[in-house]
């Protein structure tokens, strides 16, 4: 498989490099390289809102200062590679967000784990615009027409946008140089459990949506986002419908899947299979790079299932990284040394090719 990944990075750098030949890069040009590079050694591990919270602590309250709790570190001695936080709140000016986490802290972990050497991911789950209900609201189909030009929300739905983009302003480091963020809303749109799914709105629909946000965020000089677009898991893509939605090889850099194990170990094989296969083709032949932007087990009820289930089918393809959903007291998808499948992903961060933050922190 490693020619593979050769021939995809080399594509995925003359993406990022080309076209500015001659210019300084952008911070997101110089994280599509990186990964790029990166993609070649393996494929990193990444774990949602790490800091903030574990099986058996809830360090959501600390102070402002980052901390150094982790679960994927209590666990295997080194940080996730990849850090995964999300805005959700931030856009009707809460102060924390969804997950009740202070976006002072979201600010505060992810500079510091880019400083460290790591990567940051962003998603972004908005509220329902028109019905005040949470991004699971799917009560009303008319809500992705309400937030376009002409639609109902459309002012209020400017500022909610404008209120992300202040924040993604703030993220800066010490030299005060724009951290580079992958970043993927709308993510799962061929499901529809979110008010920007499949059966709430049309494909010219989702492309105003989505072109929307990416143009305005552009606008302002964001030019630190390397765009992720990232529906789940389907089994069954072919090139017609995956188009259908796609929002184009000159607005996506990256393209991920969110792939859970909801039903039986053949079933989530099979399904995943499937796609990494067509994925793997698409992003071959339009020079993107792909990853597992979201993936898990719900409780991990198969302490072997990263070694046993998930990895064997990531080997088969070029993967830049896959990301295991939080940890949390009642509802966990990652490692903890408390938990039975502590020893399975000691095995998963010894194999030669899962990349942590101590094999990637150099190579920026």
């Amino acid at each position: 498989m490693k020619y593979i990944y050769i021939i995809i990075g080399v594509a995925v750098l003359m993406a990022a490099c080309g076209q500015k030949e001659g210019k300084e890069q952008t911070a997101a040009e110089q994280l599509a390289e990186r990964l790029a590079k990166l993609q070649q050694r393996g494929y990193m591990m990444g774990h949602q809102d790490d800091p903030f919270y574990g099986v058996t602590w809830d360090g959501t309250y600390v102070g402002a200062a980052p901390s150094d709790s982790s679960d994927v570190l209590r666990t295997v001695g080194d940080y996730p590679a990849v850090m995964g936080f999300d805005l959700g709140g931030i856009e009707v000016g809460d102060a924390k967000n969804l997950d009740s986490v202070p976006f002072t802290r979201i600010h505060d972990e992810l500079v510091a784990h880019h400083e460290r050497g790591g990567i940051v991911t962003v998603s972004w789950h908005p509220r329902n615009p028109l019905t005040g209900g949470t991004a699971w609201d799917v009560s009303d189909s008319t809500v992705v027409a309400s937030v376009l030009p002409g639609g109902s929300q459309f002012e209020k739905f400017q500022t909610w946008i404008e209120r992300v983009g202040d924040f993604l302003l703030t993220l800066k480091t010490k030299a005060g140089r724009p951290v580079p963020v992958i970043f993927r809303p709308w993510h799962e749109n061929n499901g529809s459990w979110f008010w920007w799914g499949q059966a709430l709105c049309s494909d010219n629909e989702f492309h105003g949506l989505w072109d929307m946000l990416q143009d305005s965020l552009t606008i302002r000089g964001l030019n630190n986002l390397l765009w992720s677009y990232s529906p789940n898991l389907d089994g069954g893509w072919t090139e017609e419908r995956f188009l259908a939605r796609y929002p184009g090889n000159e607005r996506v850099t990256l393209i991920g899947e969110d792939a859970y194990q909801w039903g039986t170990e053949d079933e989530f094989k099979t399904a995943l299979k499937a796609d990494l296969t067509f994925l793997s083709d698409f992003a071959k032949r339009n020079g993107k790079l792909l990853a597992m932007t979201e993936c898990g087990l719900k409780n991990m009820t198969d302490t072997t299932w990263w070694t046993r289930v998930l990895k064997p089918v990531m080997d088969e393809h070029p993967i830049s990284y896959f990301l295991l959903w939080r940890n949390y007291k009642k509802e966990y998808f990652g490692p903890a040394p408390e938990l039975p499948c502590a020893a399975d992903f000691k095995k998963l961060y010894e194999a030669d090719n899962t990349l942590f933050l101590k094999e990637i922190k150099d190579e920026k």
